[in-house]
């Protein structure tokens, strides 16, 4: 991004402030009642959803790509944005917008892959959803895999 367009109003620094801690990730930005989605991440989400991709006036800056959804519709989008190969880290307001003074807070509090994701429409019924880990240690090597579609858990050193 040029010089010229960097986002300066407190919604957006605190935007590229979270976007900086989850770069590999879309990030879902709670607004009200949307998520959000800004800069290259609309430019996916509107590619990937099939929503409309439109631009924000921010402040000295120039404007910038915006695309999001109703919140209550996560379940539908959510699943589409998994299973098109992006992680995505869900922002969420952390304090009553009415109760404060200022920028609302806000906090990733979840990060979505393939392997982690369990919403009802996004499952396919007709196979395994497998997630593992290796931890290898100097003498000794552990690993554990589970199954996300049946809750079956297997470990062993």
């Amino acid at each position: 991004m040029r010089k010229s367009q960097t986002p300066d109003t407190p919604v957006m620094k605190q935007f590229m402030k979270i976007k900086l801690e989850h770069k590999n990730a879309i990030v879902l930005f709670r607004m009200g009642d949307f998520y959000e989605t800004f800069l290259e991440d609309a430019i996916i989400a509107s590619e990937v959803l099939g929503i409309v991709l439109t631009k924000r006036s921010n402040g000295k800056a120039a404007d910038v790509p915006l695309s999001g959804f109703p919140y209550h519709t996560l379940d539908n989008y959510l699943p589409k944005l998994v299973n098109a190969g992006y992680r995505v880290a869900i922002c969420e307001q952390t304090e009553d917008p009415a109760k404060t003074k200022g920028i609302v807070k806000r906090e990733v509090v979840e990060v979505v892959t393939p392997g982690t994701l369990l919403s009802e429409n996004s499952s396919n019924h007709k196979s395994n959803n497998f997630i593992s880990s290796i931890y290898i240690a100097k003498e000794n090597t552990g690993f554990s895999i589970l199954d996300t579609s049946t809750g079956e858990f297997y470990l062993g050193e």
